[in-house]
């Protein structure tokens, strides 16, 4: 059964660019653009790994990041970050939140993002 991931993007872009190459690696996506949407698609979708940005429209992702490791029934979906908030202080926030992973979007190619979702979900 494919894996699914949640993509929580406000950059339409970006989303479908991510959501297009995954889809080329059979995996099954589920997309949310606000903060909000992405707290009740990862309650309800249920996703092996969630991508989620952090500047977002309505909560932020800090905050997306705290509800979903505070709800027991979703809170050991690894969820990597992905955010042009590149400043230690960000990236030690998202980690000590409880985010398997920090990818600052300028740095990494969709493949490269990609190889660490498998990384991570075993591939």
């Amino acid at each position: 059964m494919a894996k699914k991931i949640l993509i929580i993007e406000d950059d339409k872009f970006l989303r479908e660019l991510i959501a297009q190459k995954l889809l080329n690696e059979k995996y099954d996506i589920a997309e949310a653009v606000d903060g909000e949407a992405g707290v009740k698609a990862a309650q309800k979708e249920k996703p092996d790994i969630i991508l989620l940005d952090l500047i977002l429209p309505g909560i932020d992702g800090f905050e997306v990041l705290s509800r979903i490791k505070s709800a027991p029934e979703i809170s050991n979906i690894p969820v990597i970050i992905l955010s042009n908030l590149g400043q230690k202080e960000d990236i030690d926030r998202g980690l000590k939140i409880g985010a398997t992973d920090y990818m600052i979007k300028a740095h990494f190619t969709p493949a490269e993002i990609i190889s660490k979702i498998k990384s991570i979900i075993g591939e």
